[in-house]
């Protein structure tokens, strides 16, 4: 199929664009934004004038892709805002995104340099993606299940980090490579149990100390050391948990 003689008709120009996008999809799903435009042509079996007439760019092609995938999850975080057990579906979520995205080379390229600032793939389409994810978080601690030292650019970091770190050990056959490792790791991480470590805190762009247990607001002492728990009943949970670290 090439490019020159009559103009193509609506039906062909709908089967080209079709062409394209499917040779599209799975060529950054396989090797990302890195992909060459004249691969993609190659694939859909049509010139690379053909491509450049349905999309602008690269980047526009590449939107196209993956638009869809994005709003999916969006769709999906949306629909799970009212669950009566936020903490581990929030969980689920987390680690459903990454198992799906790190299988796919296009989206891993896009939620990266989306929380980057460097693309937005459709105008809302990920801020849409993010607001919908802090939604889940901010039900997740209310309900105790994830530690209040976290914000949404944490989660953001960490998913994007977490997808790279699945991608590379999954292919580098190291051991203890299974998939999933890393998700877990990243989960555990951010559970409200304080045998993990420790974020450190900015206290310039905080009102006050927090307790390490619950999170509350503590009151600024005059004098003395600072206090790390708001109470009796949050000091005797943080002796438990060393407790139980130390017996592991």
């Amino acid at each position: 199929m090439t490019d020159g003689g009559a103009a193509p008709s609506r039906a062909d120009a709908r089967r080209n664009r079709a062409l394209v996008l499917q040779a599209a999809r799975f060529a950054f799903e396989e090797q990302g934004l890195g992909v060459p435009l004249g691969e993609i042509a190659r694939r859909a079996g049509v010139g690379a004038g053909t491509v450049y007439r349905h999309f602008s760019s690269k980047e526009a092609l590449f939107r196209a892709t993956i638009v869809d995938r994005i709003e999916l999850f969006t769709d999906t975080a949306r629909d799970l805002a009212d669950v009566t057990d936020p903490g581990p579906v929030f969980f689920r979520f987390l680690a459903s995104v990454v198992r799906l995205a790190s299988q796919n080379k296009a989206l891993c390229d896009a939620l990266e340099a989306a929380g980057a600032g460097r693309f937005e793939p459709s105008p809302g389409v990920g801020k849409n993606f993010e607001e919908a994810l802090e939604v889940l978080l901010s039900r997740a601690q209310e309900a105790g299940a994830v530690r209040q030292d976290v914000g949404i650019a944490d989660v953001r970091a960490l998913l994007v980090g977490c997808l790279s770190m699945e991608r590379a050990r999954a292919g580098s056959g190291a051991e203890g490579g299974v998939q999933g490792r890393m998700t877990a790791l990243m989960c555990e991480a951010l559970q409200s149990e304080r045998s993990v470590t420790k974020l450190p805190s900015d206290t310039a762009k905080r009102n006050g100390a927090r307790c390490e247990v619950c999170g509350a607001v503590l009151t600024t002492a005059p004098t003395g050391r600072p206090a790390r728990y708001c109470g009796g009943a949050c000091r005797q949970k943080a002796h438990r948990a060393r407790g139980r670290t130390r017996q592991r």
